[in-house]
């Protein structure tokens, strides 16, 4: 379905980056590897041939001006919506509104390690199909508790942890979604969605000092000299 209108449509990659992160100063453009989170993410998507724009979504001119630098375009977010007090359902409705395209690829940076074949198998598999979002997940094996109680298993039955159901995580490396179903739903997920397992490399996320260290062991060791 969404391959016919790719014809005529849009195909659109935000890298949405904010000067304020909390956990992790300047996460984005902290030295990390050889370059930065933001430049490894950027080097990534140009070689995407499915992605029509890439755009550099930030408050921050110093990461703007990596984009420009990059030959992506650039779009200046008001302060209000880089700042801690926006959740996530503003934020993407939001994105939605200022991105003009027919399908929005929200590529974040946290998550260095997504190669470009999976990236290129992801767009493929969403423009072939009738789903309206597509996100990547990673598989979660633990015994999970919630309000005091066993969430995912029985106490009277305790399996072993190979044994327990498949719960999917969401961990957003990799968000594909109609303009208009994020517009209307102010979320990446969509009415029809589908989901997208990537490994465990590839599903790291940067998001507090611990993991910033542990994904910078990962890069040394497996991917400082091999192209994602």
């Amino acid at each position: 379905k969404w391959r016919t209108i790719m014809k005529q449509g849009k195909l659109t990659a935000v890298v949405a980056v904010r000067k304020g992160s909390q956990r992790i100063p300047n996460k984005n453009i902290t030295p990390f590897g050889d370059s930065n989170l933001l430049e490894m993410k950027l080097n990534i998507l140009k070689e995407v041939p499915d992605i029509d724009e890439i755009i550099v979504n930030s408050d921050c001119d110093d990461m703007l001006a990596i984009g420009e630098k990059y030959g992506c375009s650039t779009h200046k977010r008001e302060a209000h919506y880089a700042s801690s007090i926006v959740n996530n359902s503003d934020f993407h409705k939001h994105i939605a509104e200022v991105t003009k395209a027919d399908f929005i690829f929200l590529a974040p940076t946290c998550s260095p390690f997504i190669s470009v074949n999976s990236h290129n198998a992801a767009i493929d598999r969403f423009l072939s199909s009738e789903h309206d979002s597509l996100t990547s997940v990673d598989i979660i094996k633990n015994h999970l508790w919630l309000n005091e109680k066993p969430l995912n298993y029985r106490l009277d039955n305790v399996p072993n942890s190979q044994d327990l159901p498949d719960v999917k995580r969401l961990n957003y490396g990799i968000s594909i979604i109609t303009r208009e179903s994020m517009l209307k739903n102010r979320s990446l997920i969509g009415n029809s969605p589908d989901f997208y397992e990537l490994d465990h490399f590839e599903s790291v996320d940067v998001d507090t000092p611990f993991d910033f260290f542990i994904a910078e062991q990962i890069y040394n060791e497996y991917f400082k000299n091999k192209q994602l």
